[in-house]
């Protein structure tokens, strides 16, 4: 298996406790898949017949609403499965997913990828624990455009994004966007504008800073609550 597919394979929770020859042979199932920036990977009610996994880029799960308003679902990054909900609920695709830079993916095919599961009990748990964790972050999503302001989800998304990627130098946490701020606004379900001034807001109030891509944050707890996040004490 080549270096970077079995990286890949090892890297996310879906294949994660696998012994090598399992993952060997899962890894002959895959199908190389590349995309360039901005190419559709499949779009809602697509004929669902297999889920992908990121090798290398980053994909854009998205939904459009009936007036064109999209909404982002989810980034996925290397070694991140996508389409997989459609392997057990449904015969298409309930969400479109577009390349945001150049992507190379691995395509498993449903039928032989069904077949692998029925054989490794530990891949069912792999794929009920990654399901479970989107339906937990599409749980977090229902409520954030519900409940809370552009500021408060804002505010979610660097915590989230800081406990990621961020790293720490006297007492500030220093973090880059994942994405272009158009992108960010999608997906946080507001409109460019409102994404700017809900990083003004954050700034006036001591609580970031911001160097074009980069967000310094200067007050993790402020921003906590901002978010609405459980408090210290």
């Amino acid at each position: 298996m080549e270096g970077s597919r079995a990286a890949a394979l090892r890297t996310g929770l879906l294949f994660a406790g696998l012994e090598e020859a399992d993952l060997a042979e899962i890894g002959r199932l895959a199908v190389p898949v590349e995309f360039p920036a901005g190419g559709h990977i499949f779009r809602e009610h697509d004929e669902a017949r297999g889920f992908y996994l990121v090798e290398t880029g980053t994909v854009k799960v998205y939904k459009l609403s009936s007036g064109g308003r999209e909404q982002v679902l989810h980034h996925v990054g290397r070694g991140e499965a996508f389409g997989e909900v459609a392997l057990f609920a449904g015969r298409t695709y309930p969400a479109s997913a577009l390349a945001l830079t150049p992507a190379r993916l691995l395509f498993f095919p449903k039928s032989a990828f069904l077949s692998a599961i029925a054989a490794k009990p530990a891949l069912a748990l792999n794929m009920i624990g990654t399901l479970a964790m989107r339906l937990r972050s599409f749980a977090a999503l229902v409520e954030a455009l519900t409940l809370k302001d552009a500021s408060s989800r804002l505010a979610a998304y660097l915590l989230e994004l800081a406990e990621r990627k961020s790293t720490s130098y006297q007492g500030k946490s220093y973090l880059d966007l994942e994405m272009k701020k158009g992108e960010l606004a999608s997906r946080l379900g507001t409109v460019s504008e409102t994404l700017s001034r809900a990083f003004r807001k954050l700034k006036e109030e001591g609580l970031i800073e911001v160097e074009g891509s980069r967000v310094i944050i200067l007050d993790m707890e402020g921003l906590k609550r901002i978010s609405g996040a459980p408090q210290k004490g």
